[in-house]
């Protein structure tokens, strides 16, 4: 991919996040808000960020999962979808694979690259 393409992408990047940060809320009301409720996909959003938030707890920062960390979320959470999930090179591999930046954690712009390629293979897309 040349320069211009990486250019490109990046303006296409921008304008989608000004977009989104236009038409989102930006804050959701709390669970105890009479008020509160969410459709099924607003719901499944709330339960991959809360379990996200969870594993990547586990070692102080709530905002990456460390290797472990990534390790324990999908063997718990997707076995079904990740085959041979507790298997450490499997878990290397697809770390290496989403952990763009190569610092050995998973941000959760990373980590979503793997429910997007499970859904769209779910899916059958």
């Amino acid at each position: 991919m040349g320069n211009g393409d990486n250019k490109r992408g990046e303006e296409r990047l921008e304008r989608q996040d000004k977009v989104l940060h236009t038409c989102c809320n930006q804050t959701i009301p709390h669970q105890s808000t009479p008020s509160y409720r969410l459709n099924t996909m607003e719901s499944a959003i709330n339960v991959l960020v809360s379990q996200f938030k969870t594993f990547a707890g586990k070692d102080g920062s709530s905002n990456t999962l460390s290797k472990e960390e990534f390790s324990s979320l999908v063997a718990f959470q997707l076995p079904t979808f990740v085959k041979n999930a507790s298997d450490p090179v499997v878990i290397e591999q697809l770390m290496g694979s989403l952990d763009e930046n190569n610092d050995g954690e998973l941000t959760f712009l990373e980590f979503w690259q793997l429910i997007g390629k499970l859904a769209n293979k779910q899916g059958g897309f």
